[in-house]
């Protein structure tokens, strides 16, 4: 339950008093339950080998469990070493979605999904036909997991927030039938009131707004007035899993995704939230760098799938009315593409048996050929991603990877940097960001493939959170990305040579302790 990908926040009453009372409420209820487990002395013998047993059962089931090796290995030490405390910990911190109620919402409403999502079988053969390793990509999106490909859409890059906020604003005020946004964080504040502006606008219209927002994401920008605000002015709000004084066994997974979408025709995703810092309005760590994607044409239904797949599993979950129709905002798209190229949004969830964030890192960097650029504000991967990574460079394939020069969180960023001597000793380069920042979540390689979205290179991303991105194949924004990670590889500072050397044994000590622990948090 760790808020390790949280943003800066500004002073917001209300949110910090509820994190403070919800934490102290969170140590009183797991006292409580520590000291009813182990009350009286007659009885204590007989409760250590009851939790003995039920922590060796429940460290089996997590030996056996398809997690990577470095996701199960702090549990397996934890629970062994600490059985009362390592269970209770385990059931708030370590299910991941599994919790059968999340499961079966979120199955349900896939499965009532599933007759609007579309299998473009020749689009697939065409891209095979081209590029076979990228059609092994795209068929894994595809026909494994309902997110489908289109070849008659547009994608733009952005490498600056600000015109990308600008393109916003502009396409929303074009706006006819609906608006979905899903971010997981929004501040009240100057950035978001431009955007506020064309929404009330819009509303008065009669266009259709909805707007969500993960609660903890959002706790130290908002406070409680907030969705009734948002309300109040006809925008429909709704809160993802909010922070609760009672135990929540789904706390630990966010909503993490950022999707804007105009009347099915125009999406956005990326890594920047609705918040001040992310468009240089305030700099509490230097020049803040993010990336973002406009897409157009029929690629847009897959956002729009997306957003209504976490905005009705949240409308089920309070017993409410299912969405009676969906084809409104599922409208035939007519689009002329400006290029020939392929886009796929896709979506990850903590609750399904796919690490589709990961495994769509992986493919790139076990198919590439030539480069593999790579930006990313934490690093903090398994011995899948390493190998991967590295085998690459053994390869010849020129392997970068951009992190933050200034931290936002310490403990984070020397995580972060205990990845870096096992990356640099096999040719792997790494750059930080010493302007700034660096938030963005980019991948492009050999000027055929790119990525772009919320998933970061670490656990929180890829195994706890609900996330977004979008891949996209044969497009001349492949090589937008790349130019901009070029440019911003001149700016940053190579510590590569200073990281391929054996370091020394107490910080050597200390770094595997931080990398034990990481899969925790």
């Amino acid at each position: 339950m760790s808020s390790t990908t949280f943003e800066k926040k500004k002073s917001a009453p209300n949110g910090v008093i509820r994190v403070v009372i919800t934490a102290i409420a969170a140590v009183i209820e797991v006292a409580v339950v520590i000291l009813l487990l182990l009350i009286g002395n007659y009885y204590l013998r007989y409760l250590t080998v009851v939790l003995t047993i039920l922590a060796v059962i429940l460290t089996l089931i997590i030996y056996s469990s398809p997690k990577p090796a470095t996701i199960k290995m702090p549990w397996l030490i934890f629970i062994l070493s600490f059985p009362a405390f390592g269970l209770i910990m385990y059931l708030f911190a370590g299910l991941s979605g599994s919790v059968m109620g999340a499961r079966k919402r979120y199955k349900a409403v896939n499965e009532k999904l599933g007759e609007f999502r579309k299998k473009n079988d020749e689009t697939l053969a065409d891209l095979r036909q081209k590029d076979p390793s990228s059609a092994g990509i795209a068929s894994y999106l595809q026909n494994r997991l309902g997110f489908s490909i289109y070849d008659n859409s547009d994608i733009t890059y952005f490498g600056e927030t600000t015109d990308c906020l600008d393109d916003m604003i502009a396409h929303l005020n074009e706006a006819k039938e609906f608006i979905f946004m899903e971010y997981f964080a929004i501040e009240d504040s100057d950035a978001f009131h431009r955007v506020l502006e064309v929404l009330e606008r819009k509303v008065k219209e009669g266009v259709e707004v909805r707007v969500f927002y993960d609660d903890l994401g959002s706790i130290g920008f908002i406070g409680f007035s907030f969705a009734k605000k948002l309300t109040a002015l006809g925008i429909e709000c709704r809160v993802f899993n909010p922070f609760s004084i009672f135990a929540n066994f789904l706390l630990n997974n966010r909503d993490h995704r950022k999707i804007m979408v105009i009347d099915g025709k125009v999406g956005y995703t990326g890594g920047f939230n609705m918040a001040d810092e992310y468009f240089h309005l305030t700099e509490p760590y230097g020049h803040w760098f993010d990336g973002a994607v406009r897409i157009e044409g029929e690629a847009v239904r897959s956002l729009t799938l997306i957003f209504l797949e976490n905005w009705t599993a949240h409308k089920l979950a309070k017993r409410e009315e299912e969405e009676a129709d969906w084809s409104k905002y599922l409208p035939e798209v007519t689009y002329e593409a400006k290029e020939k190229c392929y886009i796929q949004p896709y979506s990850d969830s903590p609750g399904d048996d796919d690490r589709t964030g990961e495994n769509v890192y992986l493919n790139i960097a076990n198919t590439s050929k030539e480069y593999l650029y790579i930006s990313t504000p934490y690093l903090i991967i398994t011995d899948e991603m390493v190998s991967a990574l590295t085998l690459a460079s053994k390869r010849g394939v020129d392997v970068r990877i951009l992190t933050p020069g200034i931290p936002d969180k310490k403990k984070v960023y020397s995580i972060t940097r205990s990845y870096y001597y096992m990356l640099c000793r096999d040719g792997v380069r790494i750059y930080e960001y010493t302007p700034g920042f660096n938030h963005a979540k980019l991948c492009v390689s050999d000027d055929v493939v790119a990525t772009c979205g919320t998933i970061n290179f670490d656990y929180r991303s890829l195994y706890h959170n609900f996330e977004d991105g979008c891949i996209f194949y044969y497009s001349e924004e492949v090589k937008k990305e790349r130019d901009n990670l070029l440019e911003l590889f001149g700016q940053s500072e190579e510590v590569t040579e200073k990281y391929a050397v054996k370091r020394a044994a107490i910080l050597r000590a200390g770094q595997m302790l931080l990398r034990l622990i990481a899969p925790l948090l």
